[in-house]
């Protein structure tokens, strides 16, 4: 019996690892080909692992969350017939890059520091980095302050270990504490302390699960980087809601896709974005990348209750029947558990949906490193002044709250009230003749 060696695949840009979240199959399992065998989650979407060939499972190189890099071999599987030719030199260099990995984070007995996943410039800390510099003591302070050979100047598994080795062999300077002279009448500031969560008896613990801590901790980092602004317009939506009932059975039965308001609103937001091309943009240091493909992520909630965003890329380029089938596609890998890594990564700009909870409005936050994104509210009849020939009148017109939140660091005022009144005004001006 000959033997394959399974490699953790590439799952997209700037995904370097991931962590083995379920075994699938145990040792000695048969396997065929394309079945999936272990069950894997990054930074950004779980996803599995399917077999390259049929066989017996021989070996698991890793145990359940041990964290694999792309391109090293996790399983050994048992197959009849010639064997897949890897290099002992590669096997050799496999075997050393996991013996650098585990070394560190087992021999350490230092106590645990907490690592964000992003640090105060932006810079963003891969899970191993993180692991590592937990397992090691080393502060975010101090991990902002390695000079990264990465790219993008990020910090790379040997760039801390380095650093590791290298404070290890310094001697520890303990600082002094500084004298401060405080008047008699102004007491020093006591140390902030963590509030007491008090538990009452009736009260239910639930841990969080993963992707909720990570949906935490990605929230909490884009408030403490972008000073988030939001502003608001409502706009009259009457000719669109009408367009689509009039042609969503004919769209249904010519495209088997449902019609829905999500693609005839990204339309008016790819116009907007292209008329103020500030907004589709990300900040590094001092520079502002303004991104010329538009990458339009749209919210989704999960039966779970959780919530990810799956990316329409280059989404100018698709008509309003490719946006539709789009969002219909990415909808339906998202409520089952089927986004690849390319699905939910480079989005420009995102756009979430309050309206579908029946929320009138909203005050979203950012999805870093983009600088704004767009809440739609619910659609509601409302009396309303409309301008005739003849003067003013009211009538029921069926209207919505746009609520566009930005970073304050690069799209002012100015801009960003500019821009969503730009995309109510493509709304409103929606022509109800307009063929399917």
């Amino acid at each position: 019996m000959a033997n394959v060696e399974v490699l953790l695949p590439k799952m997209g840009e700037s995904v370097a690892e991931a962590t083995i979240t379920t075994w699938l199959k145990e040792v000695g399992d048969k396997i065929e080909e394309d079945e999936p065998i272990v069950e894997i989650a990054t930074d950004k979407v779980d996803s599995e692992v399917p077999a390259p060939a049929s066989g017996i499972l021989v070996e698991k190189k890793y145990n359940e969350g041990d964290v694999v890099e792309v391109g090293a071999i996790f399983a050994i599987i048992g197959v009849d017939g010639e064997e897949t030719v890897v290099s002992v030199q590669a096997s050799k260099q496999e075997d050393k890059v996991v013996e650098e990995l585990t070394a560190p984070l087992t021999q350490s007995n230092e106590a645990s520091t907490l690592i964000n996943k992003n640090g105060a410039d932006g810079q963003f800390y891969s899970p191993l980095v993180r692991s590592i510099a937990e397992k090691e003591g080393v502060s975010m302070s101090e991990l902002e302050q390695i000079k990264g050979t990465g790219q993008g100047d990020r910090v790379t598994k040997k760039d801390i270990l380095v650093y590791v080795e290298q404070r290890k062999s310094q001697p520890e300077v303990k600082p002094q504490p500084k004298a401060v002279a405080t008047p008699a009448s102004s007491p020093a500031p006591k140390p902030k302390k963590a509030p007491v969560i008090k538990v009452n008896p009736n009260d239910e613990i639930v841990e969080m699960d993963r992707m909720r801590k990570m949906i935490a901790e990605h929230m909490v980092d884009s408030v403490q980087t972008s000073p988030h602004v939001t502003s608001f317009v409502e706009a009259d939506v009457t000719n669109i809601v009408m367009w689509r009932n009039k042609h969503k059975d004919e769209f249904l039965k010519r495209e088997g896709e449902k019609l829905t308001f999500t693609p005839i609103f990204m339309e008016a937001v790819i116009k907007a974005l292209k008329d103020f091309p500030l907004v589709n943009s990300s900040l590094d240091g001092h520079n502002v990348i303004i991104r010329k493909d538009i990458n339009l992520g749209m919210a989704t909630a999960l039966p779970s209750g959780n919530l990810i965003v799956p990316v329409i890329h280059n989404a100018d380029q698709y008509n309003l029947t490719g946006l539709a089938k789009q969002v219909n596609k990415l909808a339906n890998h998202a409520r089952n558990n089927k986004l690849t890594p390319d699905e939910i990564q480079g989005g420009t700009y995102t756009v979430t949906n309050v309206g579908t909870f029946g929320n009138v409005m909203g005050t979203p936050i950012i999805n870093q490193p983009q600088s704004a994104i767009l809440a739609l509210g619910a659609i509601r009849k409302k009396p309303a002044v409309i301008e005739t020939p003849q003067g003013d009148t009211i009538g029921i017109r069926h209207m919505m709250f746009l609520s566009h939140s930005y970073d304050h660091r690069i799209v002012d005022g100015a801009l960003g009230g500019s821009f969503v009144k730009r995309v109510a005004d493509y709304l409103e001006q929606f022509d109800i003749n307009r063929e399917l």
